[in-house]
């Protein structure tokens, strides 16, 4: 997971320099499968990020939600946190009114 977080890290800053790479980020939410598109770009951008670690990562912080529940979550939660839409959301808000 240490590997797909240093690489979204990346990708958010370069994001931050570079507007163009902002709108093409946030418009794979448009595509008919984002994540799919999510990856396809980034990997294309020299980044390694697979659709398979976003998930983990998902899951992951999902699971350790209900290990930390006191006395243990009885039922696991319907989904998992979206971490694709979590970073999107911070390359929206690196959107300024002025581009």
């Amino acid at each position: 997971m240490d590997l797909l977080f240093r690489e979204l890290d990346r990708l958010l800053e370069h994001a931050r320099r570079d507007g163009r790479l902002r709108r093409r980020l946030l418009a794979t939410r448009n595509a008919a499968d984002p994540t799919d598109a999510f990856c396809t770009l980034a990997q294309s951008l020299g980044y390694e990020i697979y659709i398979g670690d976003l998930f983990a990562a998902g899951q992951e912080y999902s699971d350790n939600q209900c290990k930390s529940t006191n006395g243990g979550n009885p039922r696991p939660y319907d989904s998992f946190e979206d971490t694709l839409g979590l970073f999107l959301s911070e390359v929206e808000q690196l959107h300024t009114p002025a581009e």
